[in-house]
Protein backbone atom coordinates (compact mmCIF):
# COMPACT_ATOMS: atom_id res chain seq x y z
CA UNK A 1 0.00 0.00 0.00
CA UNK A 2 1.57 3.31 -0.95
CA UNK A 3 1.60 6.15 1.17
CA UNK A 4 2.27 9.77 1.50
CA UNK A 5 3.73 12.01 3.94
CA UNK A 6 2.33 15.97 3.71
CA UNK A 7 4.31 18.28 5.87
CA UNK A 8 2.54 21.34 5.86
CA UNK A 9 3.03 25.07 7.69
CA UNK A 10 7.42 24.96 7.86
CA UNK A 11 9.20 27.26 9.39
CA UNK A 12 11.57 29.14 7.29
CA UNK A 13 15.30 29.72 8.48
CA UNK A 14 17.64 31.05 5.96
CA UNK A 15 21.29 30.87 6.48
CA UNK A 16 23.91 32.36 4.64
CA UNK A 17 27.40 34.37 4.61
CA UNK A 18 28.68 37.76 4.83
CA UNK A 19 32.37 38.18 3.65
CA UNK A 20 34.59 40.62 4.92
CA UNK A 21 37.76 40.57 5.13
CA UNK A 22 40.20 40.19 8.20
CA UNK A 23 40.79 43.76 9.29
CA UNK A 24 37.48 44.45 9.10
CA UNK A 25 36.61 41.87 11.13
CA UNK A 26 39.27 42.30 13.48
CA UNK A 27 38.55 46.10 13.31
CA UNK A 28 34.63 45.09 14.60
CA UNK A 29 36.11 42.62 17.31
CA UNK A 30 38.02 45.15 18.69
CA UNK A 31 35.14 47.68 18.95
CA UNK A 32 33.11 44.81 20.71
CA UNK A 33 35.58 44.35 23.20
CA UNK A 34 35.72 47.52 24.19
CA UNK A 35 32.38 47.95 24.19
CA UNK A 36 32.49 44.64 26.75
CA UNK A 37 34.91 46.69 29.22
CA UNK A 38 32.19 49.64 29.00
CA UNK A 39 29.52 48.17 30.27
CA UNK A 40 26.68 49.77 32.19
CA UNK A 41 24.75 46.78 33.87
CA UNK A 42 27.53 43.71 34.92
CA UNK A 43 24.92 43.33 38.01
CA UNK A 44 22.74 41.61 34.76
CA UNK A 45 24.83 39.39 33.78
CA UNK A 46 25.67 35.90 35.86
CA UNK A 47 28.94 33.65 35.61
CA UNK A 48 26.94 31.38 33.30
CA UNK A 49 24.68 34.07 31.05
CA UNK A 50 26.47 35.28 27.93
CA UNK A 51 27.80 39.12 27.54
CA UNK A 52 25.09 41.13 25.86
CA UNK A 53 25.50 44.48 24.54
CA UNK A 54 21.73 45.49 24.45
CA UNK A 55 21.32 44.78 28.67
CA UNK A 56 25.26 47.07 28.87
CA UNK A 57 24.37 49.97 27.29
CA UNK A 58 25.06 48.91 23.33
CA UNK A 59 21.68 48.14 21.98
CA UNK A 60 22.10 50.60 18.70
CA UNK A 61 26.08 49.54 16.90
CA UNK A 62 23.83 49.97 13.77
CA UNK A 63 24.91 53.55 14.50
CA UNK A 64 28.71 53.19 14.75
CA UNK A 65 30.69 53.36 11.31
CA UNK A 66 32.73 50.94 11.94
CA UNK A 67 30.07 48.73 11.50
CA UNK A 68 28.85 50.33 8.27
CA UNK A 69 29.62 48.16 5.63
CA UNK A 70 28.44 44.96 8.13
CA UNK A 71 24.76 45.92 7.39
CA UNK A 72 25.10 46.83 4.24
CA UNK A 73 25.77 43.70 3.65
CA UNK A 74 22.78 42.66 6.15
CA UNK A 75 20.75 44.43 4.12
CA UNK A 76 21.31 42.55 0.74
CA UNK A 77 20.63 39.38 3.23
CA UNK A 78 16.90 40.28 4.41
CA UNK A 79 16.19 41.10 1.14
CA UNK A 80 17.15 37.73 0.10
CA UNK A 81 15.35 36.45 3.04
CA UNK A 82 11.81 38.16 2.15
CA UNK A 83 12.46 36.94 -2.00
CA UNK A 84 12.41 33.64 -0.60
CA UNK A 85 8.97 34.56 1.03
CA UNK A 86 7.30 36.13 -2.44
CA UNK A 87 7.20 39.46 -0.76
CA UNK A 88 7.60 42.57 -2.49
CA UNK A 89 9.10 44.44 0.20
CA UNK A 90 9.68 47.65 -2.62
CA UNK A 91 6.07 48.20 -0.75
CA UNK A 92 7.78 47.70 2.75
CA UNK A 93 9.73 50.42 4.69
CA UNK A 94 12.42 47.96 6.69
CA UNK A 95 13.81 49.45 9.68
CA UNK A 96 16.58 47.77 12.02
CA UNK A 97 15.22 49.12 15.54
CA UNK A 98 18.39 47.64 17.43
CA UNK A 99 21.47 45.61 17.05
CA UNK A 100 23.92 44.38 19.46
CA UNK A 101 26.73 41.89 20.16
CA UNK A 102 27.18 39.00 22.15
CA UNK A 103 30.23 37.53 23.46
CA UNK A 104 30.25 33.84 25.29
CA UNK A 105 32.94 32.35 26.65
CA UNK A 106 33.21 28.82 28.47
CA UNK A 107 30.04 27.49 29.28
CA UNK A 108 28.26 31.13 28.91
CA UNK A 109 24.97 30.78 27.00
CA UNK A 110 21.76 32.32 26.07
CA UNK A 111 18.36 31.47 27.96
CA UNK A 112 15.38 30.53 25.44
CA UNK A 113 13.72 33.80 24.64
CA UNK A 114 12.14 35.36 21.52
CA UNK A 115 12.14 39.14 20.45
CA UNK A 116 8.68 39.70 20.54
CA UNK A 117 8.80 43.64 19.94
CA UNK A 118 10.26 42.96 16.27
CA UNK A 119 9.53 40.97 13.01
CA UNK A 120 12.84 39.53 11.76
CA UNK A 121 15.98 38.95 13.73
CA UNK A 122 19.25 37.30 12.73
CA UNK A 123 22.52 36.55 14.31
CA UNK A 124 25.89 36.73 12.59
CA UNK A 125 29.17 34.90 13.81
CA UNK A 126 31.55 37.64 14.00
CA UNK A 127 34.25 34.88 15.62
CA UNK A 128 33.17 31.33 15.84
CA UNK A 129 35.20 28.47 16.46
CA UNK A 130 33.59 24.98 15.20
CA UNK A 131 33.55 23.71 18.63
CA UNK A 132 31.27 26.47 20.11
CA UNK A 133 27.70 26.54 20.90
CA UNK A 134 25.35 26.45 18.06
CA UNK A 135 21.78 28.32 17.71
CA UNK A 136 18.71 26.47 18.85
CA UNK A 137 15.19 26.72 17.59
CA UNK A 138 12.40 25.49 19.87
CA UNK A 139 8.93 24.42 18.55
CA UNK A 140 6.12 26.09 20.50
CA UNK A 141 3.54 24.71 18.75
CA UNK A 142 4.54 21.02 18.61
CA UNK A 143 1.78 20.28 16.06
CA UNK A 144 2.31 16.49 15.99
CA UNK A 145 2.25 16.38 19.95
CA UNK A 146 -0.58 14.34 19.40
CA UNK A 147 -0.30 13.41 23.48
CA UNK A 148 0.55 16.43 25.85
CA UNK A 149 4.38 16.92 26.80
CA UNK A 150 5.09 13.18 25.07
CA UNK A 151 7.82 14.63 22.63
CA UNK A 152 9.76 16.78 26.42
CA UNK A 153 8.48 14.32 28.88
CA UNK A 154 11.23 13.24 30.87
CA UNK A 155 9.66 9.92 31.72
CA UNK A 156 8.87 9.35 27.82
CA UNK A 157 12.38 9.76 27.34
CA UNK A 158 14.03 7.52 29.72
CA UNK A 159 11.69 4.82 28.90
CA UNK A 160 12.68 5.40 25.50
CA UNK A 161 8.95 5.50 24.13
CA UNK A 162 10.02 7.66 21.39
CA UNK A 163 12.65 5.33 19.28
CA UNK A 164 14.49 8.00 17.35
CA UNK A 165 14.54 11.97 17.17
CA UNK A 166 13.81 13.40 13.49
CA UNK A 167 11.91 16.37 12.58
CA UNK A 168 8.38 14.90 13.21
CA UNK A 169 9.06 14.69 16.56
CA UNK A 170 11.54 17.14 17.70
CA UNK A 171 10.77 19.87 20.16
CA UNK A 172 13.84 22.05 19.08
CA UNK A 173 16.30 21.88 16.36
CA UNK A 174 19.87 22.74 16.26
CA UNK A 175 21.29 24.69 13.82
CA UNK A 176 25.04 24.59 12.97
CA UNK A 177 27.10 27.68 11.79
CA UNK A 178 30.23 28.27 11.11
CA UNK A 179 32.22 32.13 11.39
CA UNK A 180 30.69 34.56 8.88
CA UNK A 181 27.21 32.76 8.55
CA UNK A 182 24.25 34.97 9.26
CA UNK A 183 20.87 33.26 10.33
CA UNK A 184 17.58 34.99 9.82
CA UNK A 185 14.30 33.85 11.10
CA UNK A 186 10.41 35.27 12.09
CA UNK A 187 11.47 37.18 15.71
CA UNK A 188 8.89 35.51 17.33
CA UNK A 189 10.37 31.58 17.31
CA UNK A 190 12.27 31.00 20.45
CA UNK A 191 15.16 30.02 20.75
CA UNK A 192 18.53 29.91 22.67
CA UNK A 193 22.35 28.55 22.49
CA UNK A 194 23.32 25.47 23.69
CA UNK A 195 24.08 24.71 26.81
CA UNK A 196 27.09 22.93 28.34
CA UNK A 197 29.43 23.82 25.44
CA UNK A 198 32.39 25.44 25.71
CA UNK A 199 32.84 28.14 23.79
CA UNK A 200 36.50 29.48 23.01
CA UNK A 201 35.61 32.56 22.54
CA UNK A 202 32.30 33.50 20.37
CA UNK A 203 31.07 36.78 19.30
CA UNK A 204 28.30 37.40 17.49
CA UNK A 205 25.98 40.22 16.35
CA UNK A 206 22.45 40.49 16.54
CA UNK A 207 19.58 42.60 15.69
CA UNK A 208 15.78 43.09 15.96
CA UNK A 209 14.20 44.60 12.35
CA UNK A 210 10.76 46.57 12.24
CA UNK A 211 8.72 46.37 9.05
CA UNK A 212 6.22 49.05 8.00
CA UNK A 213 4.12 49.30 5.14
CA UNK A 214 4.93 52.49 2.50
CA UNK A 215 1.25 53.45 2.00
CA UNK A 216 -0.79 51.68 4.60
CA UNK A 217 -4.35 52.78 2.32
CA UNK A 218 -7.18 50.12 2.03
CA UNK A 219 -4.44 47.47 3.84
CA UNK A 220 -5.70 46.89 7.40
CA UNK A 221 -2.79 44.44 9.06
CA UNK A 222 0.42 45.80 8.21
CA UNK A 223 2.04 48.99 10.26
CA UNK A 224 1.34 52.18 9.20
CA UNK A 225 4.05 54.36 7.73
CA UNK A 226 6.07 56.44 10.56
CA UNK A 227 5.31 59.16 8.98
CA UNK A 228 1.82 59.04 9.65
CA UNK A 229 2.21 58.50 13.53
CA UNK A 230 1.71 61.55 16.12
CA UNK A 231 3.69 61.15 19.61
CA UNK A 232 1.37 61.83 22.53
Amino acid sequence: MSREILNFFPLTIVKSKIELSNDEKNQMINEILIMEKNSKNLSNKSDHRSWTGDTQGFEFIHRNLKFEKFFKEVKKKIFEYLEILEIDYSQLDIFIQRSWATISRGVEHISLHKHVQSHLSFAYYLKKDVSDANLVFVDEKKSNEFLPALFISPGVIRKQIIKKRNFYNSPMVTCEAKEDDIIIFPSKTPHQTQKNVKNQERISISSDIFITAKNSENMEHLTTPLSDWKKL
